[in-house]
């Protein structure tokens, strides 16, 4: 296990090497900083160009921010690919869970294939209760879609879903994985993705 320390060092390198790559002003020279100047030297990172520098920027904030939004729910984290899931256990009908979701920088848990199906499951699981997923009915009777439009490339209905023919707009998830049409006023677990 490695040290508080030993952490807070990767971290702060981690943060200060590419601003030391570009000669960052305000900060002085890194490599004088005692103990420092060995620990960049041995990571011995490439110097990026000012759009490659922003590029991994950007990238380090979105992932931040998915992180902070997951953490701020307080509650069960799972991962899945490059998503996060995550519940604090509270439940709420569709709108008011989405709502929440996006509040913290998310969305509803919305699987796109069995591993994240799987993850959402394993919340769903320790929380004992059925989830909104971020899939919804549209115009024609039937057909679900995601909350962008796009059409479902993965499904896992339970058998005989969907039944609702028009009557129901949202989607749960059962204890066991398998998916169902619902009413959107009930209260279900709420689970969002960063």
């Amino acid at each position: 296990m490695r040290s508080y320390s030993f952490c807070m060092l990767t971290a702060a390198a981690a943060l200060l090497v590419p601003c030391h790559a570009l000669s960052c002003p305000g900060l002085p020279e890194l490599s004088n900083i005692p103990g420092l100047g060995g620990l960049l030297r041995l990571l011995s990172l490439p110097i990026l160009p000012d759009t490659e520098f922003s590029d991994v920027l950007e990238d380090f904030r979105q992932r931040l921010s998915r992180l902070e939004g997951a953490l701020t729910l307080k509650g069960k984290i799972a991962k899945a690919g490059e998503k996060i899931i995550a519940s604090n256990g509270k439940k709420a009908d569709f709108s008011s869970a989405l709502e929440s979701c996006e509040k913290t920088g998310g969305t509803l848990a919305t699987p796109m294939n069995k591993e994240e199906n799987r993850a959402i499951l394993g919340i769903v699981e320790q929380y004992n209760s059925y989830a909104y997923l971020g899939i919804k009915e549209n115009e024609t009777s039937g057909q679900f879609e995601y909350m962008n439009g796009t059409p479902l490339n993965y499904t896992n209905w339970y058998q005989y879903e969907p039944n609702g023919k028009g009557t129901e707009k949202c989607v749960e998830m059962y204890t066991n994985g398998s998916w169902n049409d619902r009413k959107c006023n009930l209260y279900r677990l709420t689970i969002c993705e960063f």
